[in-house]
């Protein structure tokens, strides 16, 4: 009889009786389940996510006929206009800005200064710096919890055909999604209290208006509140699992008043130790060395065992793409080193007819024989190791009954994406014996399994301090960034410190437009400072000083010429933006050039030569063009120019060719300028575009005489 595989304080927290437990498969199942749930709250509801969107439509695979709306905003109004007694709280990571286009833009608006005081939101920004909130954890009154891989957020919804096209699978926006796949468990009873537990501690961490939330009761008899009537188990969850322990892992990285926990580590390594006959894998990411090597031990080490791994197809953002593909290339070279015949890494894939799609694997499920199940929000990735927070619930089967369970749940997720159901599954298992066999040949319905291939890795340092930034294996340190910087690119000082003020001056440009910053950099504010001190005889000081200190902090320089011109009016206006801009762009180039030529020749090498000629060339016109048809923020623009060292009188003769066409228009049309940016007309597009070829050629006329007069004098 083999060994417990569970073992509390070494890769589980606690194991507990649930009277019930359901695997949820995909997001029509989850927000079902949830909504019905919800609708049954008496007294209180947490939610715990790395996402939630005031957007989401909470609902199965039909409309609701509840009497409750469908949005995640409106339904939870509605909840606590009907139950006043009932307090919702809701908790996300308060996110990277890397996340902003994935991520609703005002979660406090629309899902905390628009509800009911019952709703209270946090955003959690008390985790470690570059890790991240990665629990998906709901908890309904404290007797019923869901834990997976689900957030409460909008492109999630789909049903378990994962057919190519759905009418209800589209976003806010309108615009559909490809299939998606996703897992979240539901559990009552003490795994419940549990997991309450978590979401409670999470909330008294980092909501700083409740530091002591009242801990749920574990002992019924004890708690006047305690209704054994009261049952939130929601009606669409048909039990898989009926008085059955759940093991409750936790990833938890080490911060001020939490030591550092890696139950969700141990129990990867310590379940694939025990794998006798299958491992079945379905995980977003895969990047764990660890864990791939203790893979192909075990492989090796037991002939008859079998690894079949359903992954996405790529990774669909610019930074996973160049840094957790990389990390996938290195995890399945270890693995199918000696061992590929007994080994599928492979992605769903949908034939629409007209086009084939391949569904997003987003869940975090492993099933080790028919003895271990195990479903979270923890990837095979080194985040998720060390760096997010993370909850997986595991059960590990102890009689037949939860073995024949364990097996059904394995086949009815494998026949989801070989489009059959899961008996079609056991059926050719039967006749093949083996895994493999069955995802390399089964498919319907449009529906195949095919293999991944992720290319060749990316080359080069900066592909590898990227994959240390992305997926840290414990909580970053600004310290060691640097370091690791210094160490990957073979940088000195001054690139390191010119790395340093260019990623600066990117991440400020970015602030001004997409933080609340952007109130400050508003051409109604800016003008309105101006104004409050126009007539002050320091005046032409303080807009110089405005102008070096806007570029020092990457301030949009176009914002202070039109509020200066505007203010000061007329050619005054246009003597002190000139100025102040020419005056911004030399300390910013005086900035660039001392601290980045070594860098530039440390990256280039005799390559900086060649570009200096080129530059030497064609320095005005460069900058001229530049600045007339801006490619980067002013800021970044001036940096670069003297890391590469572009002749000082090219460089402020390009500056001011390229800046003398839109102040002059500004200085012309005074406060008229603020309608026409506003409300442009297509003759006042044309004369723009007009002036800029008009200039462009005056700049290149420019250029001609200074090298024909610098070839006379050298």
């Amino acid at each position: 009889m083999p060994s417990d595989i569970l073992r509390p304080n070494r890769n589980v927290w606690r194991i507990e009786r649930a009277h019930r437990a359901a695997v949820l498969s995909d997001g029509a199942a989850f927000f079902r389940a949830v909504r019905e749930s919800f609708i049954q709250a008496r007294h209180s509801i947490f939610v715990l996510g790395w996402d939630i969107d005031s957007r989401t439509r909470l609902i199965g695979e039909h409309e609701p006929d509840d009497g409750y709306p469908a949005l995640l905003s409106d339904f939870l109004c509605e909840l606590v206009r009907r139950r006043p007694e009932l307090r919702i709280k809701l908790l996300l990571w308060d996110y990277s800005i890397l996340y902003t286009n994935e991520r609703e833009f005002s979660p406090r608006l629309s899902l905390q200064w628009s509800t009911p005081d019952q709703i209270t939101l946090c955003l959690d920004n008390t985790v470690p710096f570059g890790c991240s909130q990665h629990q998906k954890i709901i908890v309904v009154d404290d007797a019923v919890a869901f834990s997976g891989g689900l957030d409460l957020t909008i492109r999630r919804w789909d049903t378990s055909d994962h057919s190519a096209a759905n009418s209800m699978r589209v976003d806010p926006a309108g615009e559909d999604y490809p299939p998606f796949h996703d897992i979240q468990m539901v559990v009552d009873g003490e795994p419940a209290l549990s997991l309450s537990e978590i979401a409670r501690e999470r909330w008294s961490c980092a909501y700083e208006g409740e530091q002591s939330p009242d801990r749920p009761a574990r002992d019924p008899a004890n708690d006047t509140s305690y209704d054994a009537s009261h049952d939130p188990w929601p009606d669409s969850a048909i039990p898989d699992f009926t008085e059955v322990d759940i093991g409750i892992a936790r990833t938890q990285p080490a911060c001020e008043g939490q030591t550092e926990v890696r139950e969700v580590e141990a129990l990867f390594l310590d379940a694939i130790d025990a794998a006798d006959r299958t491992i079945y894998i379905e995980n977003q990411y895969l990047t764990v060395t660890a864990v791939a090597t203790r893979l192909a031990r075990r492989l090796r080490q037991n002939p008859k065992l079998e690894l079949l791994i359903v992954a996405p197809h790529a990774h669909e953002s610019w930074v996973e793409s160049h840094t957790m593909r990389n990390g996938r290339i290195r995890f399945l070279k270890l693995l199918r080193r000696r061992n590929k015949n007994r080994i599928r890494v492979v992605y769903p894939e949908v034939d629409g007819g007209d086009r084939k799609i391949q569904t997003m694997i987003h869940s975090k499920v492993m099933v080790v024989d028919d003895r271990l199940l195990r479903v979270g929000s923890a990837n095979i990735n080194n985040r998720s190791m060390g760096a997010d927070t993370e909850c997986d619930l595991v059960v590990e089967a102890k009689n037949q009954t939860e073995r024949d369970a364990i097996v059904a749940v394995r086949n009815r997720l494998l026949g989801e994406h070989c489009g059959v159901r899961a008996e079609q599954v056991a059926d050719a298992l039967q006749r093949t014996g083996s895994l493999l066999a069955v995802a390399d040949t089964l498919g319907a319905n449009g529906h195949r399994l095919r293999s991944v291939d992720d290319g060749k890795p990316d080359r080069g340092a900066l592909a590898g301090y990227l994959e240390d930034l992305a997926d840290p294996k414990r909580p970053l340190e600004l310290s060691s960034l640097w370091r690791g910087l210094w160490r990957r690119m073979g940088l000195q000082r001054a690139p390191l410190a010119i790395a340093g003020l260019m990623l600066l001056a990117v991440a400020l440009t970015l602030a001004w437009h997409y933080t609340p910053l952007a109130g400050y950099a508003s051409l109604h504010a800016v003008r309105g400072q101006l104004a409050s001190v126009a007539d002050e005889p320091w005046a032409p000081i303080l807009v110089l000083g405005a102008f070096v200190l806007g570029g020092l902090l990457a301030f949009p320089v176009l914002i202070l010429i039109i509020a200066t011109t505007v203010t000061f009016g007329g050619w005054p206006g246009f003597a002190y933006a000139l100025v102040g801009a020419l005056a911004s762009a030399l300390v910013t180039y005086l900035i660039g050039a001392w601290w980045g030529q070594d860098a530039l020749r440390a990256l280039l090498g005799r390559r900086l030569d060649r570009v200096r000629e080129a530059i030497a060339r064609q320095g005005v016109v460069a900058v001229a063009v530049i600045r007339l048809v801006p490619v980067a923020p002013f800021t970044v623009v001036n940096l670069v120019a003297g890391a590469s060292a572009i002749k000082l009188s090219d460089y402020l003769v390009g500056t001011v060719i390229g800046l003398l066409p839109g102040m002059i228009v500004i200085t012309a049309l005074g406060s008229q300028i603020v309608n026409l940016l506003s409300n442009p007309s297509a003759a006042d597009v044309a004369l723009l575009a007009l002036a800029v070829a008009v200039w462009i050629g005056i700049s290149f006329a420019i250029q001609a005489m200074a090298t024909k007069l610098r070839s006379r004098t050298s």
